[in-house]
């Protein structure tokens, strides 16, 4: 135990008779020094001992719509984060195809007596779907929050990304590289975030309709996307996922043509390894953390008993520059 009291001490920034009384449930020792010790031993694997095991508040179920797209893995580590550090207990749930659908998902957790329900990018972003499914599962006393795809048809707290705002700030950076065909590869159109990114898109480039290409919101999705643009003589193409970019890089390299030199693409999303990406994407940043802190206050409020406002609450996304943009080729 001398080791681990030595890597435990080493990661936490506390001395080994620091940690001893800690694992040991002494006195002396503050909350905030005590939670360093305990968060130094998660993270480097040590089972913690029972008396520092919290004793959880409740379940909260996290429905995601996959986990292949590294966005929704980046949102699950801080929702699960903040919930954990709150006393709760989350558990993920993923759809996959041929798998277990969002309203499955839903019933189980609801059946295994759920705190509350934090659902992303689900079927609420989605126009065509029945919203009536969120009214009957509000009508059971399940408090939940939703993340991305505000709709008001359903009453509770959103918490969203400003799409509009990103694909401005994505144009006005090509734009000001000099670039004049600009394109937009983006999502099919019955999702809300695709809807508000050429929204967006329009407001700033009111000609260039024709230059707005749905697909989906995968590497073959913007490679398919990609190709339809660059057929259209497009130099830049801004795309409604860092994914989605991959395919337009794709899809330009198939040509034989160079990221920058020959065409910039930018992502959105500014996921996890995107930075390793050769080149490394330019993209719209999405600020996950505090989006994933604010869905769990808000449904915290609400499992409380003071609800947060049933409104939008909207985050402004970051331009984050970097090698897959540059001056239009002359």
């Amino acid at each position: 135990m001398t080791a681990r009291l030595s890597d435990i001490a080493t990661q936490a920034g506390v001395s080994e008779a620091t940690v001893s009384r800690v694992v040991n449930g002494k006195p002396g020792v503050s909350a905030t020094t005590r939670q360093a010790v305990v968060a130094a031993m998660d993270v480097l694997g040590y089972e913690r001992p029972p008396r520092l095991r919290q004793r959880s508040a409740g379940l909260i179920g996290l429905i995601t719509p996959e986990l292949n797209n590294p966005i929704f893995p980046a949102f699950a580590q801080v929702i699960e984060q903040v919930l954990t550090r709150d006393g709760y207990t989350p558990v993920l749930c993923t759809q996959t195809p041929g798998g277990s659908t969002e309203d499955q998902l839903t019933e189980m957790l609801v059946d295994r007596g759920v705190t509350g329900i934090v659902f992303v990018s689900g079927l609420h972003a989605d126009t065509t779907a029945d919203k009536d499914r969120y009214v009957k599962l509000a009508g059971r006393g399940v408090p939940f929050v939703m993340v991305n795809g505000y709709t008001d048809q359903v009453s509770a707290p959103f918490v969203s990304v400003d799409n509009r705002a990103a694909v401005r700030l994505a144009v006005t950076h090509l734009v000001e590289l000099g670039h004049e065909t600009i394109g937009l590869a983006v999502g099919p159109p019955r999702f809300v975030p695709a809807q508000r990114m050429v929204e967006g898109f329009t407001l700033v480039r009111p000609r260039a309709a024709a230059l707005v290409e749905h697909s989906l919101f995968t590497v073959e999705g913007g490679q398919a996307a990609a190709n339809a643009l660059l057929d259209r003589g497009c130099t830049a193409i801004v795309c409604g996922s860092d994914l989605m970019a991959f395919g337009a890089i794709r899809a330009a390299r198939h040509r034989g043509l160079d990221v920058p030199r020959d065409v910039s693409v930018v992502g959105f999303d500014d996921s996890p390894l995107i930075v390793f990406a050769d080149p490394p994407l330019t993209t719209i940043r999405q600020p996950v953390e505090a989006m994933g802190q604010a869905a769990v206050h808000a449904l915290l409020e609400e499992i409380g008993g003071t609800p947060a406002p049933h409104a939008e609450f909207v985050f402004q996304p970051e331009l984050v520059v970097r090698g897959s943009t540059g001056a239009r080729p002359r």
